[in-house]
């Protein structure tokens, strides 16, 4: 007989870990419904062109594509249908091939069936619309430590406004939800598109803008040397590549940081957006930028006042780095990334502003920002750092034990008065040994046990014992349903 297993990049959750799940899940709803966001839910399966073509070239290979149901390559070989694929389909290569036997795929995030929701149900939304959604995705990619096809991910997004209190407010949520799971050393980073393009455009314009994203994107995994690599296989120059590094490693903090990309923006000759003021803070540096206005910069400046307006107090833990690029193609403004410092994991948020995506769907014009949390991250964080709460794994708060018929009929109606009082309760279903029925609550986890004996049935008192500390205590049943009721 075959051993059953499952497809790699997938796990199955026992009781102890979905307990521990829907802790995580509870902390970022919870954030989510305080700032406003209300909850939606849409299919497992999407048209591939609902999905090809949002994610960028990389993004379409990892799709998962649903084969087309029918025997349609039987009814081909018996003449019954025209074939589907063609010759010149096959000399043509997948693309031409794919379409003809897989319309549908599995969603690879939440935000590309968000923007064809909204534009499928405009006419029922209030605008600005801000959902939440806490779904699977799927991506073919290779499994390694944190990285999984099948995974969770909690994402907010709101539309219909371009105001750069939202981009503000993802980072309030994104703090208020670490903070809130105990994860308090972490590191917000913040980049802007713009911020980059400006970067492309200080290097001459040379090579490809997306060859130099996504080459960026990939320095933390590569290194100053892999990047530069790829770039002079790309067309870049050796000077160019050295202007690109002065770039991105000024140095400072969050407003210095903006000031010199600025100055060197000017110096680099680099056109502005227009003539406005640009981020006003005391500098030491050139004083011919201080008229020169880049959107990107100004918009990451105006960030952060709104965010010492909010009252905000953890700037030591929001970093501008010019170096994030997320590879994801419909990103326009603002983009976000998270990362939790003592846990050798990648980031387990991001997100950023999309200008056009809802166009992709009949509904131009209308802008968006989000971001998303990968809950299996965060689980994995919080469970090598040991930061899960005690008893977060049991549902069962007592045990109610069981000797024999009389202890049963006694049993169960202190079993309903404990649930009708909230507390989650279970009598043990066979008449058995205590030691039996102790082993039973020791290893579910569940902190107290009741016993009613003949003797305590005699008085109408039961015995709560605590199985942590191993104490015991005589009580009457009101007595026993109000301190279970007191100690959840």
């Amino acid at each position: 007989m075959e051993k059953p297993s499952i497809p790699q990049g997938t796990r199955d959750f026992g009781p102890a870990q979905v307990a521990r799940r829907q802790h995580i899940f509870g902390v970022i709803r919870r954030t989510f419904e305080q700032f406003g966001y209300a909850p939606i839910e849409t299919p497992t399966l999407e048209n591939l062109s609902v999905l090809t073509g949002k994610y960028g070239d990389e993004g379409d290979q990892l799709l998962f594509k649903v084969l087309n149901s029918g025997n349609f390559l039987v009814k081909e070989r018996r003449g019954e249908i025209t074939p589907l694929v063609t010759a010149d389909d096959l000399a043509q290569g997948p693309r031409a091939v794919l379409p003809k036997i897989a319309e549908k795929g599995l969603r690879y995030d939440l935000t590309v069936p968000f923007a064809r929701y909204v534009a499928m149900n405009r006419a029922t939304l209030t605008f600005p619309f801000k959902r939440y959604q806490m779904q699977p995705v799927w991506r073919a990619d290779r499994p390694q430590r944190g990285r999984y096809r099948e995974f969770w991910q909690c994402d907010a997004d709101v539309v219909g406004t371009d105001s750069l209190l939202c981009e503000a407010e993802i980072v309030l949520m994104m703090a208020q939800v670490l903070n809130g799971l105990g994860l308090v050393d972490f590191t917000i980073k913040i980049n802007h598109r713009g911020v980059l393009r400006n970067i492309y455009q200080a290097l001459g314009s040379e090579g490809k803008e997306t060859d130099l994203f996504v080459a960026i994107d990939k320095l933390d995994k590569i290194g100053r040397d892999g990047v530069t690599k790829e770039l002079l296989e790309k067309g870049f120059s050796d000077a160019a590549i050295d202007t690109l590094f002065e770039l991105l490693t000024v140095g400072g903090g969050y407003a210095k940081k903006l000031q010199r990309l600025l100055a060197g923006f000017v110096t680099a000759g680099v056109e502005p957006d227009s003539q406005r003021p640009g981020p006003q803070e005391p500098t030491d540096e050139a004083d011919d930028s201080a008229d020169a206005y880049y959107r990107g910069l100004n918009e990451l400046a105006a960030v952060r006042d709104l965010l010492q307006a909010s009252g905000f107090t953890q700037f030591n833990r929001l970093e501008f780095d010019p170096t994030l690029a997320r590879g994801l193609s419909y990103y326009t403004g603002c983009i976000f990334e998270v990362k939790i410092n003592n846990v050798a994991m990648g980031s387990v948020s991001g997100g950023g502003r999309y200008d056009n995506l809802t166009g992709a769907f009949g509904l131009p014009d209308v802008s968006g920002v989000g971001f998303s949390f990968g809950v299996d991250r965060l689980y994995d964080c919080l469970e090598e750092l040991e930061l899960f709460p005690a008893g977060t794994g049991t549902l069962t708060r007592v045990l109610l034990a069981q000797f024999d018929a009389a202890s049963l009929a006694a049993g169960l109606p202190l079993l309903a008065q404990l649930r009708a009082a909230g507390v989650p309760a279970e009598l043990y279903p066979d008449a058995a040994k205590l030691k039996k029925q102790f082993q039973y609550a020791d290893q579910k986890g569940i902190p107290y046990l009741l016993l009613a004996g003949p003797d305590e049935r005699a008085a109408g008192q039961v015995k709560l014992r605590d199985m942590r500390a191993g104490q015991e205590q005589l009580l009457s049943v009101a007595e026993a349903v109000a301190v279970l009721s007191q100690a959840q």
